[in-house]
């Protein structure tokens, strides 16, 4: 069984980073390394993570807030695995998770992958709304279109190699999935192995012009690209996430 690192920054996540954790322990794959980077939380949350026992959870604590993209830039140096997992502190993954996502990548052969999931609200009750998406996505599709959600991504280091992400305040893990995609295709399992929580106070932007502005940014700071090539990605980008809003998200309060 290879080593899976769960890269897990965190800040001011206490009301939800236990039931977080409690999704890594009950996986029915077991040979794993989290890696907790708080990002100088106010809250409680050294506490709960001090409670846990078990020597595969790490626990490390920015000297100064940094935000997200390099505290998990630091979980990322940090990681030993051959695979590495994300998770963020408010999410949950279904049990069979890692199993059945290692082995869909072994038996293909895939270095980037990805899978549906569903979302919850701040008290985990489900909201009805499952997000899937295409089966294989090259660069030019992860550029119009952030297809993989943070918590269902996985990826193999002896073919993608270290990564390492710019420091973006939002949009961050787009900007990991543009450098992933350069060394290999991202890849759909089209099951549910997780959960989403939507709920108040998350950095993603919720005006119009607010993310037009970071879409901007994702292309012009996050890969480097120029001004009219930035602004380009940008215009696709945003089509494309309506795109996905509307063929790949289903509605429907009974699932």
């Amino acid at each position: 069984m290879e080593l899976v690192s769960i890269i897990m920054p965190t800040y001011n996540c206490g009301r939800f980073i236990r039931e977080s954790i409690d999704s890594v322990l009950a996986q029915t794959y077991t040979n794993w390394e989290l890696l907790i980077v708080d990002d100088c939380s106010t809250d409680n949350t050294a506490e709960i993570v001090a409670a846990y026992k078990d020597s595969r959870i790490h626990y490390l604590r920015n000297e100064q807030n940094m935000g997200a993209a390099l505290t998990r830039n630091r979980a990322l140096r940090e990681a030993k695995g051959r695979y590495i997992a994300f998770l963020d502190s408010d999410d949950l993954w279904l049990p069979e998770k890692m199993e059945k996502q290692i082995a869909f990548m072994e038996q293909n052969g895939y270095a980037f992958t990805y899978h549906e999931y569903t979302e919850i609200d701040e008290d985990s009750k489900p909201l009805g709304v499952y997000v899937s998406g295409k089966r294989q996505v090259g660069p030019w599709g992860m550029k119009s279109c952030c297809w993989p959600g943070c918590l269902t991504v996985m990826y193999d280091t002896k073919a993608i190699g270290p990564v390492q992400i710019p420091d973006i305040k939002k949009n961050n893990d787009s900007a990991m999935w543009l450098q992933i995609i350069k060394k290999a295709d991202c890849y759909l399992l089209p099951e549910n192995l997780a959960q989403y929580r939507r709920r108040t106070g998350s950095i993603t932007p919720t005006s119009v012009w607010k993310k037009i502005r970071w879409h901007y940014i994702l292309f012009r700071h996050g890969t480097g690209m120029n001004p009219f090539a930035s602004v380009f990605w940008m215009c696709a980008n945003i089509i494309g996430n309506s795109y996905k809003k509307i063929r790949y998200v289903r509605r429907n309060e009974t699932i």
